[in-house]
């Protein structure tokens, strides 16, 4: 793994994930309690042995940034080892990153420096756990120009994802962006292949294809819009298959691009067998986390008041105080209160957030440092709660970071 050299595409505006997006990039915002998206990538390279990584960022990355350089400054300089957050800079001209393929493009200079054997893609908003030394053997194997990593998901889901339609040898035909109809795809069977945003380049190829692209003034410079297809005719493409090899099953991976997909994806973890496996010794997820006391159930109840501070099949960050409420398959970052009588069901709330006495929350996203006021019911009434909120389609009320409830 010492001549791979591996670049996150963390540059992206998150949209659909708005307003958790309003003031950082969506591989920035929290996940799982006390993550943040990232901190998956970047967990699985440490974990695969990669050393030499670069962030490459763009659109509000202040609290990335920050981020990164507080819990992620465990490598060794003076071995070359290193996680760099790169800003787009207009290095090569006076634009900002064009696309996934630009990114890489306008930082070129890095992969001259290294000089790789190979370099690998990935994208810093998936929520997934992968241990990219398979797929570098893979891709050696096959002696591919370009390693394209796909899950398997039903059709009927295709119209999200790029699919790639490969023949018998795993060699890719074609690259369908989000179709929009299944008549577009050639194949009968029941699952199809999706892009997971993860590439492997020979080195000396990526170099070659970035620089015919970028002489191409029609692309917008995506890896799967036009580099990709651009290939086909002439070059190796093969896709690696993400799935477990006993059980022949795709294996877990999440595209956490808009608010109700993140918002399934941080209630799996409340399973009582969830999908995917925080607490796996031998594959530590690391983040950067405060300094903050242990958490703290106060109450047992009594004939006074029947207070109880109460916490069923639920995540519940350090510092965390339950004061005589009660949760339920919720997920609490740090720092946040639960005030007596109130009880808070299936939400998301994150750091510094504040529950007053009384309230009541259901299928809730609370972003940092909301006070909810005493009484207030924010779930239950969809008409109320679009008068205030965002609500998504499928009835999810998120609350922007900092917002005055009144």
């Amino acid at each position: 793994m010492k001549k791979v050299l591996t670049f996150i595409m963390a540059g992206g505006k998150g949209e659909r994930l708005s307003p958790l997006t309003k003031d950082r990039a969506k591989p920035a915002v929290p996940f799982g309690g006390v993550f943040r998206i990232i901190d998956f990538t970047l967990s699985n390279c440490i974990n695969s042995g990669l050393r030499k990584v670069h962030v490459l960022t763009q659109y509000k990355s202040y609290s990335l940034t920050r981020h990164i350089s507080r819990g992620w400054n465990v490598l060794n300089s003076e071995l070359g080892e290193y996680i760099d957050a790169i800003p787009a800079q207009q290095r090569v001209d006076e634009h900002w990153y064009q696309g996934t393929a630009d990114s890489i493009y306008q930082n070129i200079y890095a992969i001259e420096d290294e000089n790789p054997d190979d370099v690998l893609v990935l994208a810093g908003d998936h929520v997934y756990k992968m241990d990219y030394r398979n797929m570098v053997d893979f891709h050696r194997q096959k002696d591919a120009d370009l390693t394209v990593a796909v899950v398997e998901i039903p059709k009927e889901e295709a119209s999200e994802f790029g699919v790639c339609e490969v023949d018998d040898n795993c060699r890719v035909k074609n690259i369908i962006e989000k179709p929009k109809t299944e008549k577009e795809l050639t194949t009968d069977a029941d699952n199809v292949f999706a892009s997971m945003g993860i590439y492997i380049f020979k080195r000396e190829v990526l170099q070659e294809v970035l620089l015919k692209n970028v002489q191409n003034k029609d692309s917008s410079h995506d890896f799967a819009k036009n580099i990709i297809p651009m290939m086909l005719k002439k070059y190796k493409v093969v896709i690696y298959n993400f799935k477990d090899e006993k059980t022949g099953k795709p294996m877990y991976w999440r595209d956490v691009g808009s608010l109700d997909a993140y918002y399934e994806a941080n209630m799996e973890l409340v399973d009582v067998v969830p999908p995917f496996n925080l607490y796996d010794k031998n594959w530590p997820f690391r983040t950067y986390q405060e300094q903050f006391g242990p958490t703290k159930t106060v109450f047992a109840g009594g004939r006074q008041d029947n207070r109880i501070g109460m916490v069923l099949d639920s995540l519940v960050s350090h510092g965390c105080i339950i004061s005589g409420g009660k949760v339920e398959r919720s997920i609490l970052s740090p720092n946040v209160r639960i005030n007596s009588f109130s009880e808070v069901t299936e939400s998301v709330i994150m750091e510094g957030v504040d529950i007053g006495r009384y309230a009541k929350i259901r299928r809730t996203i609370i972003d940092k440092y909301v006070k909810v006021p005493a009484n207030m019911e924010i779930g239950f009434n969809p008409e109320e709660d679009r008068k205030r909120f965002k609500v998504t389609e499928s009835g999810i009320v998120v609350i922007p970071k900092n917002m005055v409830i009144k």
